[in-house]
């Protein structure tokens, strides 16, 4: 696993606008030797704020987004279109402006979809099966069946929590699924659903964004390598790249 490097920037608008740029070149850059590429988007204040900031920007008409599946590292088991949903926000900020075919998006079933966040675990997991990486590509013969996400994007709560994986919680010690169902959620909803540690750390690169001297505490201890037992965020690490991408006030 990669090392983690801090990038920081001086506000939340600044560091939504170069985590934008930073993204659209990755896919740009990507797109010249591969297709297709896989993301996985995060909710938030800042990651939406981030999927609009693409929106806005001249070089988001240089990525074939026909080349593009987007996915999520985790969601509230809320019914589709609901707009607490991590999706229906990300759809308003980004993809409804986008070329991206409807097969290529890949939301977290709802209660109207599924009977339970755990079926909707198994929903996602057989979804992200279905375009796991060859074996021996990007991934070992016993990698997670999952795509060979190129980054992975991750938000952080102040108590540390990444996707929806809590300080505490049962789902932090899950390493024979991709897809998990949380139950008692410290935030509301109670019920969620999110990718695994497993899943997480198949990826090529994680980014965890986060602003706000709320976060700082949390920040320093995961830069540290806490226990992610008390602090999850230590646990997200890219197979290539670890990028923590900080405003000021979260890097304390």
């Amino acid at each position: 696993m990669s090392a983690r490097v801090a990038v920081v920037h001086p506000d939340a608008a600044t560091l939504a606008r170069a985590t934008a740029a930073r993204l659209l070149l990755r896919l740009i850059d990507g797109q010249s030797t591969r297709r297709p590429l896989h993301v996985a988007l995060t909710g938030g204040t800042v990651g939406i704020r981030t999927l609009a900031e693409v929106a806005a920007s001249p070089l988001r008409d240089a990525v074939d987004w026909t080349g593009v599946h987007l996915w999520w590292g985790d969601e509230r088991f809320l019914p589709t279109g609901d707009a607490d949903r991590n999706e229906t926000q990300a759809r308003e900020a980004l993809l409804d402006a986008l070329p991206v075919p409807a097969q290529n998006v890949h939301p977290v079933p709802g209660p109207d979809r599924a009977d339970s966040p755990e079926a909707a675990a198994e929903a996602y997991a057989a979804d992200l099966a279905r375009y796991a990486a060859p074996a021996g590509a990007a991934q070992d013969d016993a990698g997670p069946a999952v795509p060979a996400f190129d980054v992975v994007l991750l938000g952080m709560g102040p108590d540390g929590h990444v996707a929806s994986l809590f300080p505490g919680h049962d789902a932090l010690a899950v390493l024979d699924r991709t897809v998990v169902g949380v139950h008692g959620s410290p935030k509301p909803p109670p019920e969620r659903v999110s990718l695994t540690f497993p899943a997480l750390e198949a990826a090529s690169e994680i980014w965890v964004v986060a602003a706000g001297a709320e976060k700082a505490e949390a920040v320093a201890r995961a830069l540290a390598g806490d226990d992610v037992r008390s602090t999850p965020a230590a646990g997200a690490l890219g197979r290539e790249r670890t990028l923590w991408l900080l405003d000021v006030a979260a890097a304390g």
